[in-house]
């Protein structure tokens, strides 16, 4: 993948499956050799870019059948007959981002494509946000620290009663709030990272540093708006993008209240395993 390049896309969520993975409707059914899949998939970034998805769809068609047993993640080609990219979708926010619906009418895939096998898609899907949460994080702590870069120059730089803004104790103390919240956020997704390093599952870190670094994205960034007052909020200054480009991180890789269910059933998992402790 990297040395042609090529591009992928995760397909996963759907138009009434976001959060709800179990919900899934896209199904691809055994026929012969292949798999047939119908369905459609939403909101799959690089969608409009990739040479090949991961499709996650359902095998086991009885809808009492749980979602670990009836999902099945499929490889699929780009230019496979069939399979039709959406619009790309004009989000409030990080625009450059090539968001797009996906349709699938009886696309045939072959059954090499399975990955790992049949009924592991769930799992399959599960350990791969365990992968990607730490680098959302890490995304929003990048932009929450632009906000707070924005904001200290800019804060330096105007001037109230005769003193820079910087000056003020209430400025002063959203700029250390700001601060202290990025320091923090960057340290959970390292940890996060970093038990993925010793071999470890990271669900449980990997869940606090989305949803902490998520929030901290936000409030960051209104905080920013905020210090540059009407200029904030006018598209001649950087930060009002800032605010536009954070909201999406409460949002996708699992809602920021998705994360905090994953934390409280960790939490409890570990407190019911070890009662001593």
């Amino acid at each position: 993948m990297v040395e042609e390049p090529l591009i992928c896309a995760y397909g996963v969520t759907e138009p009434g499956a976001g959060s709800d993975v179990a919900a899934i409707k896209t199904k691809a059914e055994k026929k012969g050799d292949h798999y047939v899949l119908n369905g459609q998939k939403m909101w799959i970034t690089n969608a409009g870019h990739a040479n090949w998805y991961f499709v996650l769809a359902r095998t086991n068609l009885d809808p009492k059948a749980p979602a670990h047993k009836a999902l099945t993640g499929f490889i699929v080609d780009r230019d496979t007959p069939g399979l039709t990219p959406g619009r790309k979708e004009i989000n409030m926010g990080q625009r450059a981002s090539d968001t797009r619906g996906i349709t699938f009418e009886d696309v045939l895939v072959p059954k090499e494509n399975v990955l790992i096998g049949e009924g592991t898609g769930f799992e399959i899907a599960m350990g791969a946000f365990d992968r990607t949460r730490p680098t959302v994080a890490s995304g929003a702590v990048g932009l929450a620290q632009r906000a707070l870069d924005e904001a200290t120059k800019y804060a330096l730089e105007r001037s109230t009663f005769g003193v820079p803004i910087a000056k003020h104790q209430l400025v002063m103390n959203m700029l250390a709030e700001m601060a202290m919240s990025i320091e923090s956020a960057r340290l959970v997704w390292m940890r996060a990272s970093w038990e993925t390093d010793q071999g470890r599952r990271n669900t449980y870190y990997a869940s606090i540093a989305k949803a902490m670094a998520a929030d901290v994205a936000n409030k960051c960034a209104t905080d920013a708006v905020q210090i540059f007052g009407g200029n904030g909020y006018n598209t001649d200054y950087p930060v009002e993008k800032l605010m536009r480009d954070a909201k999406i991180y409460q949002i996708y890789e699992g809602t920021a209240q998705i994360q905090r269910l994953i934390i409280a059933r960790e939490l409890l998992s570990r407190a019911s395993s070890n009662p001593s402790s």
